[in-house]
């Protein structure tokens, strides 16, 4: 008799949920899915945000997501699936961080509900209902969690760092 845990059905719950939406969420970005505007109107929409260069931010950030989202709602390789669409969505709130917090004035909330969502998935692992636990865990060691998460931090500090430079330099630009 298999016996049915709660926590595991709660974990496939939270990684199919947050996976699929992160996943149609970088399809928009990579293959212009669901309205998206694809790799060429990303790329656009990057450059215009201050990331630079635009077309490796563009497929970054789909990667990022759609990758992520797809690896989460698999639970395979859940340490690097979380951190992958955590650090995506840094970026994310980095550019509606000054809307404020809430998404109804284009705040932060939503990309940062998904970054820490996707980020404790990671930290807690797939559960039993995954491939990374049929897999018995190749692809999710403990230095795994350190590494993905320290790699996709210093990923996310980057760029984020490189825009917010490259909008402070405009700003002088500007006001000579």
């Amino acid at each position: 008799m298999v016996c049915v845990n709660r926590r595991d059905l709660g974990l496939l719950a939270l990684r199919v949920g947050t996976g699929a939406v992160l996943a149609a969420h970088g399809s928009q970005k990579l293959a212009g899915w669901f309205g998206g505007g694809g790799i060429q109107g990303t790329t656009a929409a990057m450059e215009a945000m201050g990331f630079h260069p635009p077309k490796h931010s563009a497929v970054a950030a789909g990667l990022g997501e759609a990758g992520g989202g797809v690896l989460l709602a698999l639970g395979l390789a859940t340490p690097a699936a979380g951190a992958a669409a955590a650090g995506a969505m840094a970026g994310a709130v980095a550019v509606h961080a000054p809307a404020g917090f809430f998404a109804q004035g284009g705040g932060y909330e939503y990309p940062a509900f998904l970054g820490f969502t996707a980020a404790a998935i990671g930290l807690a692992g797939p559960g039993r209902y995954s491939v990374d636990h049929v897999t018995c865990h190749v692809f999710d060691r403990p230095w795994m969690v350190a590494l993905a998460f320290a790699g996709s931090a210093a990923a996310a500090a980057a760029v984020v760092g490189k825009r917010a430079k490259g909008q402070a330099d405009e700003g002088q630009e500007a006001g000579r």
